[in-house]
């Protein structure tokens, strides 16, 4: 096997440890090697925690018809998911920072019981306003769950067995992604909308039963901390959530070059240089320079930011495309961008055999690589396309993203102690959402464009002209004569060949960063090799 050296230029590489390249005797004392294997019963407890995350969105999502019907609001309803999605993304720092210097028990029980609060809030909620207040409660639980299940994953595995509770993690997602729908559909079918949030409760109370019980983090020596920095938390969580709130309404609630757009994002940007400010002057700041100096934390998160903008495509807009143009019904395309969820597990829990050989960079430069070759081909695909083919995209998707994932998470952790390693996870997990909240923004651009383009060449009876009578067109295609159908059809297929393409550059400048910034043999600490 070959290992992955740590520092000194032999391994291409920064040195390891603090910014100026030594490994202080505070650090090492915070940071002994991981010893056996944890109980089966606290891997239960990381696995149902992560089970909470993944499970909650996709089961919500298929309610949401339910719960419009009985407390209104639709007008508002994509807030239950972005307001979800800004508390998760602008705590992810912060619960990182807490958990370098309280532990990660202390935080992941408190992520565990707020989840816990606000499903049950979620269930007592009396109108759209109360509820998407509630869900926001459950997403400042979810941040905490997400990143710390992520570090304690590196925390309690050394190096060598960590591959198999990653792939566990990851296949908690794809199984998640495969039956959520479906569970949520049946609980809101037949026992009402509100027990798709009790049915955390179950799984939350044993999450912390069992976490309380049975997870014991190593004892380490007494860290000398400053005080908490909560002024730049509240900074990073103002500025994180104007930002994401811009690119969520941005072109859907009022134009790109609107007052209110052009108002959130210039906010944003001066919230970011006073952030920027109190951080450089913190004693002990909740989002450190070195996740930026260290040449190897900065490549990751750059192309972990290029994986959350490119996934927009495939999770986004083929279910679009399934069901507009190859006229798949809901389970159909369902069907078909599950089978991205079913090959990325299988491929990460493989990938160790890839890394061990050529390293964590390399490794996950030839799954983006291969990503991106996946992704311009479904550009070259007819029109109209056979079902097998945008399947067998998805499939080779999930399996070369599998092998971009996984080795720089890990091998991101495995250069850094335990009192820097939630810092780092979080931040890695911070850049994925973000470039996802952009990816969005920009791709639902780029096909609002694609199609007002189309449109507008054309002059047919029925065919819509606006592109918010689009969506009704698309869902009563029998309104539209056979050949507004047909141009409306191909002007769906074009937009979502253009999504794709702009997919293919990002996962090519990820390709790029990993290349050109990431040192070819990631500087892992001895304590993991």
């Amino acid at each position: 096997m070959e290992t992955e050296k740590s520092g000194g230029a032999a391994s291409g590489g920064e040195p390891a440890g603090t910014p100026g390249g030594k490994v202080s005797a505070e650090e090492a004392a915070t940071a002994p090697p991981v010893q056996g294997r944890p109980p089966a019963r606290v891997v239960a407890a990381l696995m149902l925690s992560m089970a909470l995350v993944a499970l909650d969105t996709t089961i919500v999502s298929t309610a949401v018809p339910q719960i419009v019907g009985d407390i209104g609001g639709f007008a508002v309803f994509s807030w239950l998911f972005s307001g979800y999605l800004l508390a998760v993304t602008v705590t992810l720092p912060v619960y990182g920072k807490l958990s370098d210097t309280f532990g990660r028990k202390p935080v992941l029980v408190f992520g565990t019981a707020l989840f816990l609060a606000g499903s049950l809030l979620c269930a007592s909620a009396w109108n759209m306003g109360a509820l998407i207040a509630f869900r926001i409660v459950q997403g400042l639980g979810g941040g905490a769950l997400q990143s710390t299940v992520q570090t304690l994953a590196a925390d309690l595995y050394p190096l060598r067995d960590r591959p198999r509770i990653q792939a566990r993690m990851t296949t908690v997602w794809a199984s998640c992604a495969l039956i959520g729908p479906a569970l949520g559909g049946l609980i809101a079918g037949y026992a009402g909308w509100r027990w798709t949030f009790l049915i955390n409760v179950p799984m939350a109370g044993l999450a912390l039963w069992l976490t309380g019980r049975h997870l014991v983090e190593p004892r380490r020596a007494p860290a000398h901390r400053g005080p908490v920095d909560w002024a730049g938390a509240l900074g990073i969580f103002a500025c994180g959530g104007l930002l994401l709130f811009a690119l969520v309404q941005g072109g859907v609630a009022w134009s790109w070059l609107s007052a209110p757009s052009l108002g959130l994002l210039g906010t944003s940007a001066a919230l970011a240089a006073v952030v920027v400010r109190v951080e450089r002057r913190a004693a002990d700041p909740i989002l450190p320079g070195w996740v930026w100096h260290r040449r190897t934390i900065a490549a990751v998160n750059l192309a972990m930011g290029a994986l959350g903008l490119l996934m927009v495509a495939p999770m986004v807009f083929m279910p679009t495309y399934a069901q507009s143009v190859l006229g798949l019904g809901p389970v159909g395309a369902g069907l078909v961008t599950a089978l991205m969820t079913l090959s990325w597990p299988l491929s990460a829990a493989v990938c160790q055999h890839v890394y061990r050989r050529i390293g964590f960079r390399d490794t996950a430069a030839l799954g983006m690589g291969l990503a991106a070759v996946v992704l311009f081909s479904f550009t070259l695909l007819p029109y109209p396309a056979r079902i097998w083919q945008p399947a067998l995209i998805m499939l080779l998707l999930g399996a070369a993203l599998g092998l971009f994932q996984l080795p720089l998470v890990m091998g991101v952790q495995s250069t850094v102690g335990w009192a820097e390693r939630g810092t780092t996870t979080a931040s890695v997990l911070f850049c994925r959402t973000v470039g996802q909240a952009v990816g969005a923004a920009l791709m639902g651009a780029v096909a609002n464009a694609t199609v007002a383009s189309r449109l507008g060449r054309e002059h047919l009876p029925g065919l819509p002209h606006r592109l918010d009578d689009v969506s009704r067109a698309l869902a009563e295609p029998g309104s539209l004569s056979r050949a507004a159908s047909e141009h409306l059809r191909g002007a769906v297929a074009a937009a979502v060949h253009h999504i794709f393409l702009g997919a293919a550059f990002a996962g090519v400048a990820a390709l790029l960063v990993l290349l050109l910034v990431a040192p070819r043999r990631f500087p892992v600490l001895p304590e993991h090799e």
